[in-house]
């Protein structure tokens, strides 16, 4: 049953995990390779996921779900890699702000992908949000730091990640898609955080851990919001994020 409010609910606490996150993220700027920031951060979430991987040995899920898996936790690796170069290197508020993107990507899609409708007023809402996009990047007035072009990557393929969210809500628990991520990303980054290693310091790896926490949670209320009601109910609440991240900026 969808439960707007509840959906909501979960979705304000999304949005005020990943400001946090934001904060921890950008506060530590570059100083570890990406891949292998993102990588430990990984790491350090397979701690919090462990009942969601016990829940994945225990369970059988249809091919298409496995596939889903698959394709979600790609999506969502390149995604954070994306994001943590971005966040390392560029003003938090323009992060948010063209981050907001994601969106736009999930709603379109819900439309086409997931047969939740789309309106005129969707349509007029998506419009606007594409005009404060190129007003945030000002193309040919500001210089567009490579950040910026890969928070736009970033949008897409976390929009992407979180239509997979909502394909896979109907077949597993938040837990157990939050936990198969984890694990996927951190399969897929261990050859490149490797070639790439450089040593870290205790209070480096608690940050990174503190980011797992935080970010790990988002994930979890993310799944749920996603899980209570259709993505156009959800998504218009993510902007709030912008009020926190804009406020610690």
């Amino acid at each position: 049953d969808a439960r707007p409010l509840v959906a909501i609910l979960w979705m304000v606490a999304t949005t005020l995990l990943f400001a946090a996150t934001n904060i921890v993220v950008h506060a530590q700027g570059d100083s570890v390779p990406v891949v292998q920031a993102v990588f430990i951060r990984m790491v350090c979430g397979l701690i919090l996921v462990l009942p969601g991987l016990i829940e994945i040995a225990r369970n059988r899920y249809p091919r298409d779900a496995w596939t889903m898996f698959g394709l979600r936790g790609i999506a969502q690796t390149a995604g954070m890699v994306l994001w943590f170069f971005a966040m390392a290197r560029t003003p938090m508020a323009d992060v948010t702000a063209i981050g907001y993107l994601t969106p736009i990507v999930v709603t379109v899609g819900g439309a086409l992908l997931l047969g939740e409708g789309f309106s005129w007023r969707r349509g007029a809402a998506i419009g606007v949000a594409l005009v404060g996009a190129l007003v945030i990047l000002r193309p040919g007035l500001r210089e567009i730091l490579p950040g910026h072009v890969a928070e736009l990557g970033a949008a897409l393929a976390f929009g992407l990640s979180y239509l997979g969210v909502k394909r896979l809500s109907r077949h597993a628990s938040a837990n157990a898609i939050v936990a198969m991520m984890t694990l996927m990303a951190a399969v897929i980054l261990a050859p490149w955080a490797l070639a790439v290693w450089q040593p870290v310091s205790l209070s480096q790896v608690l940050w990174l851990g503190l980011t797992a926490v935080l970010a790990t949670g988002g994930q979890l209320t993310m799944t749920k919001a996603l899980a209570s009601a259709p993505v156009s109910v959800t998504q218009p609440v993510v902007f709030t994020q912008l009020i926190w991240v804009a406020l610690a900026g």
